[in-house]
This record gives C-alpha cells, sequence and structure tokens, in this order.
C-alpha cells in the first residue's frame, strides 16, 4: 500500500504535493517502443541522435511523462487533459524526479495539478499542466476497502 493511495482515501485539497523517482533504463525505453510502436532513431541509433544535437540516444518523452500515471493512478484520477512540455532529454541512466502538486480542486471534484520532472542534475527535464477527476467520497471508499483486502490490483 502506498502513502499516495492512502492520502487519496482520505481526500484531497488543494496543495497537496506528491513525488515519485525512477532512473530510466534502455530496457524501458524497448519496452516503451515496443508497446507504443515508436521506433524514431533518435532512441535507438547513436549517430542519429548526435546529428540531432544529443548526447546520445534518448529516452522517449512520454515515457518520462507517464510518471504522472503512476501518481494518478494511486490517487485514483481520472485525467481528462495533460498538456506536455518538453525542455531537456532524458538519457538512459538518468533519474528523473516527478513532484505533482493540486493547484485547485472545483465542488464536482475536478481537478487541476502541475507536475515538474527534474533529473539528478536538479535541471528541469519535463512540465505538465494536468486536470481531470478526483475520486468522490464513494469511489474513495471503495479504494479503502480494497486496500483491507490487501490492494490486490495495486502493483506499487
Amino acid at each position: 500500500m502506498t502513502s499516495i493511495r492512502e492520502r487519496s482515501v482520505r481526500g484531497l485539497k488543494t496543495g497537496d504535493s506528491f513525488t515519485i523517482s525512477r532512473t530510466f533504463t534502455e530496457r524501458d525505453m524497448t519496452r516503451f517502443a515496443d508497446s507504443s510502436r515508436d521506433y524514431n532513431p533518435v532512441h535507438f541509433d547513436k549517430r542519429f541522435s548526435l546529428a540531432k544535437r544529443f548526447n546520445g540516444c534518448i529516452c522517449h518523452g512520454l515515457l518520462v511523462g507517464s510518471m504522472i500515471t503512476e501518481i494518478g493512478g494511486q490517487i485514483g484520477w481520472l485525467a481528462t487533459e495533460m498538456h506536455f512540455k518538453f525542455k531537456k532529454p532524458v538519457y538512459f541512466g538518468d533519474t528523473v524526479t516527478c513532484t505533482v502538486t493540486i493547484n485547485g480542486i472545483d465542488e464536482k471534484n475536478y481537478a487541476i495539478a502541475e507536475a515538474v520532472f527534474i533529473n539528478q542534475e536538479n535541471v528541469i527535464v519535463l512540465t505538465c499542466f494536468i486536470a481531470g477527476i478526483l475520486p468522490n467520497p464513494r469511489e474513495r471508499g471503495i479504494i479503502k476497502e480494497m486496500m483491507a483486502e490487501g490492494d490486490p490490483t495495486n502493483r506499487v
């Protein structure tokens, strides 16, 4: 059981923030490419990535951006919008920390948030605006029941 899921069950508020970190590997990128069918040579061929003025092969931007889905999935957030700004490349072996901060919640549990992704050198590599629907009290109760049952669908 994660602390993010536990916080969601208690109810979220404006200003709540969640942080996770992940180190990206070439295997992560290959699995993402196989799933997305994005075989851009910038991810696979050093010559091509150098021609694009990178320092080597890079991770897919959406692979890095998918870190917000770990947080959203733990919350039970149903996203309706995501707007990414890819600022710097992420290379194999880079560790990225993603912080999602809820900036507002209306009376219908519609929330807006901002995500900031920072690499191990404290450089912002990606930002994202997120909007969507947070779990209502009934849904939070179901998540609480799931957790009491051992949270069998949660792999985190």
